[in-house]
């Protein structure tokens, strides 16, 4: 690595601009910008100030090795984590087998309504010779034994936590090698990813025709509960096809996006990603309260189109707000 490219790690590191270094060096810009393009070198004291100001060595600075063992040594210097093929493949082992215990938890948890839901039905028709105090106790239940295996899944995620974190939550750089053989990885996944999250998205859009159609065509509140359970299933199949796909892609992406710093469409996507986290369960919830309240299945379900008009606004807003944050 020769001293062009150091100054340029050194300095993204840290987060600053051109213009700031140059500042702190007391040089203009275009001389930074000559720096770390090769054109020109720095002089013995700018040297001295740059291992001063990146709290380097000025042997670091003026080495030019390009070993594997010579990167990997000023990688740490750097304080930058050095990824090898290998830590990189037990990276995606993790967060893949991190994912299918998220994956169970969270199905667990959709599912955890459906005997509730069930048993209720059963009492509407005396079927079983079930009361409704009876499919009551026996639902909430079962909720919360669901609940409760799914919450177990979700702690078992921390033994992966750190297994994770030097790529997620650390700065990085790959061994040689490494970045064309993920790139390759998820090149060949991608085809298999996009046909995963259409089939997803597909089990998303149709979960509510079935209890629609039994709102609009049958006032039958046993047959509304069943279509509920019908719902919840394929939620729970959408998130389970989804999850998995999206965290093995993700965990290639990641390991490919190395040290560079987040963009400003990651951030809007998070911050996004956080409001739907729980908006959507809320909808969700206000829509079947509402529902059983008024048992105006007919009329209720306008609640969708309302709610995805009024997230995107949510959106909107949040977009706002944020650039006029400092």
């Amino acid at each position: 690595m020769i001293l062009a490219d150091k100054i340029i790690r050194l300095r993204k590191k840290l987060g600053w601009s051109q213009e700031e270094l140059a500042e702190k060096m007391n040089v203009s810009r275009q001389s930074v910008s000559k720096w770390e393009g090769a054109n020109s070198i720095p002089d013995l004291n700018k040297i001295i100030m740059l291992s001063q100001i990146f709290d380097v060595s000025t042997d670091f600075l003026l080495k030019d090795e390009n070993e594997e063992f010579e990167v990997a040594t000023e990688a740490k210097e750097l304080g930058i984590n050095h990824i090898t093929l290998e830590q990189a493949t037990e990276y995606v082992e993790h967060k893949i087998a991190m994912t299918n215990l998220v994956s169970k938890g969270v199905v667990l948890c959709v599912c955890s309504a459906m005997p509730l839901f069930f048993f209720m039905a059963m009492a509407e028709t005396n079927r079983f010779n079930m009361t409704g105090d009876i499919a009551a106790a026996l639902g909430i239940v079962s909720v919360l034994i669901l609940v409760s295996v799914g919450v177990s899944f979700f702690i078992k995620t921390n033994q992966y936590q750190d297994e994770i974190a030097a790529i997620e939550d650390e700065p990085f750089e790959l061994a040689y090698g490494v970045h064309s053989v993920f790139h390759e990885k998820r090149k060949q996944f991608r085809p298999a990813y996009n046909l995963r999250l259409s089939v997803g998205i597909f089990c998303f859009i149709v979960s509510f025709v079935p209890l629609l159609c039994v709102s609009i065509f049958s006032f039958e509140q046993d047959i509304v509960l069943l279509m509920i359970d019908v719902l919840l299933f394929i939620i729970a199949v959408g998130l389970f096809i989804i999850l998995p796909v999206s965290a093995k892609y993700d965990a290639y992406s990641n390991v490919l996006k190395e040290a560079v710093k987040e963009t400003e469409t990651t951030r809007r996507t998070k911050r996004a990603e956080k409001l739907a986290g729980f908006y959507w369960p809320l909808l969700i919830a206000i829509y079947l309260g509402w529902s059983f309240w008024t048992m105006a299945w007919g009329i209720t379900w306008i609640i969708w189109p309302v709610g995805a008009v009024l997230f995107a606004a949510l959106v909107g807003l949040m977009e706002l707000l944020h650039k006029d944050t400092p």
